[in-house]
């Protein structure tokens, strides 16, 4: 019962505010000792005393951790998390392109005339982003700022507007390249491609949901989603195609480059992160936009981010370690392995339950790597295919980004949008959203088959 009830101490101090990696080192090493305690004391004699026993289960707990340099030294090994700061790293580049801007300005004036288009639009700018950076922040951000004011001006609803660009910069954490996907395919010890190739169906599903429940609401309901009347000024519809085509075509060739040559099995996603890389300076060169200080302000923040993530990884090992060491793996994997009904689905369902609860209060980050390595044992048990449990934990952890109290979509665009914008207006707008994912995910979970995934 150590490592339960060191779980759920984890999970309490990160409720409260303690900073997770030091969270998960701090809890690892303080069980770690009451381990060691414990096991001395279940077969100390009866004359030891009770110095003794403290004493020697502390050198027990801290023996424990002999060989914590040995799983630092492996995670610096891991060619897979290179793959993390190269795609941050392009990400961030292709922000302070003004990428963004210039999608959402072409693609809202091409479709601004349908109603609800420049909602579509922004689907269609954030899947965009999505496959050519994978910032969540910053897609949000730039949506947010360029997007929500020209909704607003045409009288589109608040909650409508803001739900999309919420739900649509989320897109980046199931379409590739996707940090999601790359710490995922380390969790699981699969091939990271493999989650690339089968995130696109799932992905492109989803997107199609968002625009359909927009297509929807605003020919239902008319006052929501009206059609911005024609602009002499931005010239004849032939020239708005060339210029959006314009615009589109370089993040659709560095998308190209990057997720083709995976899929084509030229280069691995590292070596593609690269070569991505080159692509987004290349962008910018393009855009007149380069400077040595662009690159400089995007380096830093790319180093400060993968900090996070090594830093939250290196104390995850250790909790995961002393988790198992406690025996605490052993005890979840009965307790799901000995459930009622057919053990696959019940698994299936309660995991998928318990990572959307999980996800209304921590990051996915913390999930990926202190919840899966405790489950994936089971699913293994089970039979479940890893590729398809992985995506459909992928889509899981993408609804994380939008849930109320502390989904990191709603800060963002709360952040950036006008002060007539409530917190209660953005999370009744993602609340349909939300629901649409849960359907999504679903779909995808009872029919694998059409997505070309197998269950088993």
């Amino acid at each position: 019962m150590i490592g339960i009830i060191m779980f759920f101490t984890a999970l309490f101090m990160l409720l409260i505010g303690f900073p997770v990696a030091f969270t998960f080192a701090a809890v690892s090493v303080f069980f770690g000792l009451i381990a060691g305690i414990v096991e001395i004391y279940k077969y100390a004699e009866e004359s030891a005393t009770l110095v003794s026993i403290l004493g020697n289960g502390f050198a027990e707990g801290i023996a424990m951790f002999d060989y914590m340099p040995f799983r630092i030294y492996s995670i610096q090994q891991n060619t897979i998390l290179m793959a993390i700061p190269m795609f941050i790293f392009m990400g961030i580049v292709l922000q302070k392109t003004g990428l963004a801007e210039k999608l959402l300005e072409s693609m809202g004036f091409l479709f601004g005339e349908v109603r609800g288009g420049v909602a579509i639009s922004t689907v269609l700018v954030g899947t965009l982003l999505a496959a050519s950076t994978g910032v969540v922040g910053a897609s949000v951000v730039a949506m947010g700022v360029i997007s929500l004011p020209v909704m607003l001006k045409y009288k589109y609803s608040t909650e409508l507007a803001t739900g999309t660009i919420c739900a649509s910069g989320t897109l980046g954490q199931i379409i590739p390249p996707s940090i999601v996907l790359i710490i995922l395919g380390d969790v699981f010890q699969v091939p990271v491609g493999d989650l690339f190739s089968a995130a696109v169906g799932p992905g492109m599903a989803l997107v199609l949901a968002y625009i359909i429940f927009i297509l929807v609401v605003a020919y239902v309901k008319k006052d929501m989603a009206p059609a911005i009347p024609a602009d002499p000024s931005r010239g004849s519809k032939k020239k708005q195609v060339i210029k959006a085509l314009i615009d589109i075509i370089p993040s659709l060739t560095l998308i190209i480059l990057v997720l083709g040559s995976i899929f084509a099995g030229v280069a691995t996603p590292t070596e593609s992160s690269a070569v991505g890389c080159i692509g987004a300076i290349l962008l910018a060169f393009m855009y007149k936009s380069y400077s040595n200080s662009m690159v400089k302000e995007a380096a830093l923040e790319s180093v400060k981010i993968t900090s996070m993530v090594f830093g939250i990884l290196i104390g995850a090992t250790a909790f995961s370690m002393v988790f198992t060491y406690t025996g605490g793996d052993e005890l979840v994997e009965h307790f799901m392995t000995s459930l009622p009904g057919d053990g696959k689905w019940t698994f299936i369902i309660l995991t998928m339950l318990a990572i959307l609860v999980l996800g209304f209060f921590i990051d996915f980050i913390e999930i990926s790597y202190i919840i899966l390595p405790i489950l994936i044992p089971v699913s293994q048990t089970l039979g479940i295919d890893p590729v398809w449990f992985a995506i459909l934990i992928a889509m899981n952890l993408q609804t994380s980004f939008l849930t109320p109290p502390f989904g990191f979509s709603l800060f963002y665009l709360k952040g950036c949008a006008p002060a007539s914008v409530t917190t209660g207006q953005i999370y009744r707008g993602v609340l349909p959203f939300i629901a649409i994912q849960i359907i999504v995910l679903a779909i995808v979970a009872i029919f694998p088959e059409v997505f070309g995934l197998a269950s088993e």
